[in-house]
Formats: C-alpha cells, structure tokens, sequence
C-alpha cells in the first residue's frame, strides 16, 4: 500500500525512537534494602543445544526505576562464541558478550521484562554464566540460586539447521503435508508442500521494515518478539509478509550504521527466521527502492528509498535480491515478492510500454533511471541457486493482471506466481472485475492477494473480497499488523496483543470461521 510518511500519517509514539536516548538506570538501582527484591534479575536458558552450537535466551526483568534504554552484559565460563542475536544487538569481546536495547524495546517498565535471543557456537563444555550487569548494576544480588549449567548432551540428531526462536506451541503437521511452515513450489496453478499437498495461505502484513531503517527511527515498527508472533498466530494467520527496504539492506551512507548493513541484515534474518520457527510462511518483499522520480503519482522526489517507486532500480535491486536470495536460499519455506506496487503505467504513454517495462527493465519511458524488470530480478534470484518461490505483483499498484499472463518472465524453476493488491478504493474492486482480471491469471499461476484491506475501519469489503478468494481457494493477506489509527489507513489492530479494530474483527472472525 502506499503511504506518506511515518510521522505524518502513523503519530507512532515517541518512545520507538528513545533507542538512542542516554537516559540509563539511576545509580540508585542497586540500592536495594537487606533481603529486599533485586534491583534487576536475569533468567538465562539454554533452550536448544546440538553438537557444536546452541541457542539461548535472556530474560531480564527490572525492579527499579523504569528504563529508556538497557544494556546487558556477562561473561562466558567457557569458551562459547554468539554468532546471531535478535531483540538486540548482541556483540562480544573475548568472553564478554553485551546485548543493547533496540528501539522497540528500550522501555522496561518497574516491574516489567524483556527478553533478547541469540545463537553461539561452544567446544568442551557448555557452563552458564553466573554474573548479569543491567547498566553497570548487579543483578540476582538477593541470593537467588543462580540459573543451572545447561544440559549438553546433544540431541541423537542435531539440527542442521537451528532455529532462531521456537515457537510457544510447536508446529503440527497436517495430514499428509509438511510441518509448518510447509516447504513451498508450485505445481500448476497451486501453492504445493513437498508432499504435494496443496498449500493455501492466510495471514497478516507487518509494516515497519520498509520506512523505519530510512526514516533513522530502528528497523521495527513495534514488537517481534516471541509473545508478538504468538499474538499475530492467536487469529489463525499461517503467513505474514515482511516489506523490505534495499538501501537499508546495502547500508548506503544516509541510512544510520546501526539501522543499516550488517545490522539490518541480521535484523531481517533473525525476524524471518523467528517466523519460521513459529510455523510461520515468511514473504519478504522489496517495498522501497532508490531511484528519482517525479512524474505522475510520484510519491516524493527522493532519490533514496524514502517513497513507493514506479519500479526498482536495477542499480540497486539487483544486488539486493541476489543477498537476500542468497540469505534464504536453504529454505523454500520462504516466499520472494520481488516488488510492492509496480505502476509504470502512471509513467509511460501507453498499457504495453507500461508492461514491457515492467518485465524487460531498462529504460522505461517516463522514468528516469535504469529499471530493474521483473526479469532480471527472477535472474538475479535464480543466480544464487535459489529455488523460493516468486511472486510478481501487477501494474496500477499491483491490482491490474490484464497483461500479466501475455508478458509472463520466464522462471527456470517454474515457481513463479502472480501477486494481487485490493482495497475498496481500487479500480479492480468488484467480483465483475475479479471473474474477468483476476480469474484467468489465477486459472494459470499460483496467485496470492498480498495485500487487501478498505479504508473504511470497516470489513463490509474484505469480507466479500474473502468469500471470492475462497471460493477460487486462493491465499491472502490483510494489510497491516500495526496499532496506527484506523482512520489513516487500515490497520488491523489497536494493540500487539492482538486487540482488533472494527476493520480487524472483519479478518479475524473470517480465518477463526475457516477452522
């Protein structure tokens, strides 16, 4: 969907950005009365452990004075290594290991917790660390038995591949398919597991990865941690797509260091896989890109990846979706949706330059940079040995298909489908107009409606556009999973705990009623 920006149209709260604010715990945090509660303890947990690796987890809890900001550290008895971390940025010197805040959750409220993740390697043994420092201060100073040395007994098979997060309740596997998330291809015009059962997706956009990163703000836009994955799953969702920023991906230089690069990268990775192991199907896509343009429509006159483009540059797309392409390429369980809303037809002069563009790239009329077209993009991906499938959205913002199928990239693997964008207010808004557009291309690819919503705070529309999607068993995707103002724009719930808005109830109560 397009949309202004942040602070214009969401009036997030200011606290999201407080992760650069130098207010720390007062030194009177450890001040704590003979026998009285810790000014701060730290749960440390190994909860998954295979021959050369584990994954552990801190959850610290604050008995003090509300933060704005933290930083953890400890020590390594022995000789472990993190080599990944998610809900903050995780680094380590010799034995040491420091985990800052981010910007989503710098605030611990008096009494309150949080909890960051990571991976690391170990050799010989595998000891828990004893002493945890919240700001300098000592935690678990009233005596508490300090946590256990983790068991390090590896499992009979180890994990290839660990998991990031897992999952509250452990994925089910479904009669004859996969264990969610279900290793995806197509096979005709279905969403097939690698059982060959076919697959249907049902889920949720989570904004914030797209305009955060560039707007100096963070990566995330509210939580995504553990307890807000189990929140999006409460309403039955098997799918949430992830809109991606590519100059926040390259680290170019106006984005901020910690919000860019390596830093973003890791990010992303470490969400999308915390999906993953929830059970979740990931769709990443390209969502802002660079290039300026200023023609018709045009959503500023940035040259950076500030605003919804007509088409990604191939200066910097390209590269983007070979790293992120070589990022996922080990698991089919993730979805490409190689850009959010394509509309070089606001741009060129006629339908079928607008489509040519929008396949072949290049220099495209009305636009003045290099495009990067649908086809080299699916090269790009393929390039890297990866098989994921593609998506690849339409013109007028991905709701026009009419010449989708007439200009089809070719696909070596042949897992390419057609993405699709409905809201109330666009021109393909009707049942007469999905039998006759959305139909057809649908009868010959794979094809899922990565965004629907209406503008209403209402569900009159999307519950008619969810009984057409059904009744053609295609997969969709609500827009958005984020606690702005229903008034500005859809947005599915009032808060991260899964609280709906009247437009949300619409979504909700549909994917409860599909069992």
């Amino acid at each position: 969907m397009r949309r202004p920006t942040r602070t214009a149209a969401f009036g997030i709260a200011a606290v999201t950005t407080a992760a650069t604010a130098a207010a720390l715990l007062p030194a009177a945090l450890g001040a704590t009365a003979s026998g009285a509660a810790p000014a701060c303890s730290v749960a440390y947990s190994v909860t998954s452990q295979w021959d050369a690796g584990f994954q552990g987890d801190v959850v610290i809890t604050n008995n003090a004075a509300a933060t704005t900001s933290w930083n953890l550290s400890f020590d390594f008895p022995g000789s472990q290594k993190v080599t990944q971390g998610w809900n903050g940025t995780w680094t380590q010197s010799g034995k040491t290991v420091s985990v800052a805040s981010m910007s989503y959750n710098g605030t611990i409220a008096t009494g309150g917790s949080v909890s960051a993740g990571f991976l690391a390697n170990w050799s010989g043994s595998n000891p828990a660390p004893t002493v945890f420092k919240l700001n300098g201060t000592t935690c678990n100073v009233d005596g508490t038995t300090p946590p256990t040395t983790p068991p390090t007994t590896p499992p009979t098979t180890p994990p290839t591949t660990p998991p990031t997060t897992p999952p509250t309740t452990p994925p089910t596997t479904p009669p004859g398919g996969d264990t969610a998330p279900p290793k995806l291809h197509v096979s005709g015009n279905q969403l097939v597991d690698s059982t060959g059962k076919n697959v249907v997706l049902h889920g949720v956009n989570r904004s914030g990865t797209e305009f955060m990163c560039a707007q100096g703000y963070g990566v995330f836009d509210g939580p995504v941690d553990d307890a807000a994955i189990d929140a999006i799953k409460s309403w039955h969702v098997t799918a949430v797509r992830v809109p991606l920023n590519e100059d926040c991906w390259q680290g170019l230089s106006y984005v901020p260091a910690a919000y860019g690069g390596a830093n973003y990268i890791s990010a992303i990775t470490g969400w999308v896989n915390r999906l993953v192991a929830h059970g979740i199907t990931p769709i990443v896509e390209l969502h802002w890109s660079h290039g300026t343009y200023t023609g018709n429509s045009a959503g500023c006159s940035d040259v950076n990846a500030t605003c919804q483009k007509p088409m990604p540059d191939a200066q910097y797309a390209i590269p983007f979706w070979t790293g992120v392409a070589n990022a996922f390429k080990n698991n089919t369980s993730v979805v490409f949706d190689l850009f959010n809303e394509p509309y070089p037809d606001r741009a060129t002069s006629t339908t079928e330059q607008a489509w040519t563009c929008w396949r072949d790239g290049g220099t495209c009329p009305g636009i003045g940079y290099q495009v990067a077209g649908m086809q080299s993009m699916i090269n790009a991906v393929r390039g890297t040995g990866a098989q994921n499938v593609i998506l690849a959205g339409g013109l007028a913002y991905s709701n026009d298909l009419t010449g989708w199928l007439a200009h089809k990239p070719t696909d070596p693997t042949g897992n390419l489908g057609a993405s699709l964008h409905v809201y109330n207010f666009n021109t393909c808004s009707s049942a007469a107009c999905w039998d006759s557009q959305v139909a057809p291309v649908a009868a010959q690819v794979p094809l899922v409606a990565g965004e629907i919503g209406e503008n209403t705070c209402s569900h009159g529309f999307i519950d008619q556009f969810m009984n057409w999607l059904d009744a053609h068993k295609l997969s969709y995707l609500g827009w958005t999973w984020n606690n702005w103002d229903c008034s500005s724009g859809p947005s599915l719930i009032s808060a991260y705990d899964g609280t709906p808005t009247a437009y949300g109830i619409g979504l909700r109560d549909h994917l409860a009623s599909l069992g």
